[in-house]
């Protein structure tokens, strides 16, 4: 296997916070990240205005919504929107165990990108645990299809996404970017991605409830007349593609394992990443469970993958 992959899992060193406005709401949050022991995985602990609690593990089983956002747990009771920005700092930094603890209804948008997110947790630090790191090795390609857009998971080895974007507008057009990932390709090439969206449609999206705190400071924004409103411009030539592969790490990384795989998608979005997910994980013959151990090769040494216990955290 590729030396990418690590053998034992990971949580933060020290405790993280941020805080801003949700994107969506408009309303001001704060967030907390606290280390977490081996085998927890990722899990919101998020309050109501009522002083109701609830703890929201960070799987698929749990999306309650997906339109223009990820949500875990029920949009009309306890929840929490706007996870993909969250979920995809922690898969792309490689970060397996964390308790995060959330004052509002909605992740805070900060930049629009994980930049922020990125720099709290390196500034917090990554520390190994002394638990095995569980992986879904893909066996068998698993496609999706909705129309013209489609997504769908093959055998690769290594973790590697490929994401094909194809909008009318002459500011986006068509975009294709494939990345294997890392931690150093996702803080460089990934992470600084905003998210995006249309002048045109502002009023709509208030009508509807959402975009309520979205500004030129969380967003790129496409004018009636196909430009960038934003006066610093894009921060990638290509910065819509890579924003769409952010969004699809933070879905794909509630399968409650990371996979050994290639996840492909044309014309995605949280809807079709979170039904490819649930169509993969419903078919067992589609992947195997793993863990990866170090081999010696004379003088070096490689990672391969060896099947692990049973370990079904999904729960679809």
């Amino acid at each position: 296997m590729g030396i990418e992959l690590h053998e034992y899992q990971s949580t933060l060193k020290s405790h993280a916070s941020l805080s801003g406005i949700g994107v969506h709401s408009g309303k001001p949050v704060s967030i907390h990240f606290h280390p977490a022991d081996a085998d927890t995985g990722i899990v919101f602990h998020c309050g109501d205005a009522d002083g109701s609690h609830r703890e929201i593990r960070a799987l698929v089983s749990e999306v309650g919504g997906t339109e223009l956002r990820t949500v875990l747990g029920d949009p009309a009771g306890l929840h929490v929107a706007t996870v993909e920005h969250v979920m995809a700092s922690l898969f792309g930094l490689g970060v397996d165990n964390v308790v995060v603890e959330i004052d509002g209804v909605e992740a805070p948008i900060l930049d629009g990108s994980a930049a922020l997110l990125v720099e709290a947790f390196d500034q917090a630090g990554i520390v190994r645990q002394a638990v095995k790191r569980r992986y879904i090795r893909i066996l068998k390609p698993v496609r999706i299809e909705n129309g013209a857009s489609w997504a769908e998971f093959r055998p690769h080895d290594g973790t590697r996404f490929e994401i094909d974007i194809d909008f009318e507008s002459a500011a986006i057009g068509r975009q294709y970017l494939g990345l294997d990932l890392n931690a150093d390709r996702f803080r460089r090439d990934v992470s600084r991605a905003r998210t995006f969206g249309f002048m045109k449609d502002v009023e709509r999206l208030w009508a509807a409830g959402f975009a309520l705190g979205a500004s030129l400071e969380n967003s790129v924004v496409i004018g009636e007349d196909g430009r960038i409103i934003n006066m610093e411009g894009l921060r990638y030539p290509d910065e819509f593609v890579r924003h769409k592969m952010l969004d699809a790490m933070g879905d794909l990384a509630l399968a409650g394992a990371r996979f050994i795989g290639c996840f492909r998608s044309y014309r995605g979005g949280h809807r079709l990443n979170a039904a490819a997910l649930r169509r993969l994980l419903s078919d067992r013959s589609a992947f195997e469970i793993v863990e990866t151990t170090r081999r010696e090769r004379g003088r070096s040494a490689e990672i391969v993958a060896v099947s692990a216990p049973v370990f079904a955290p999904w729960a679809i």
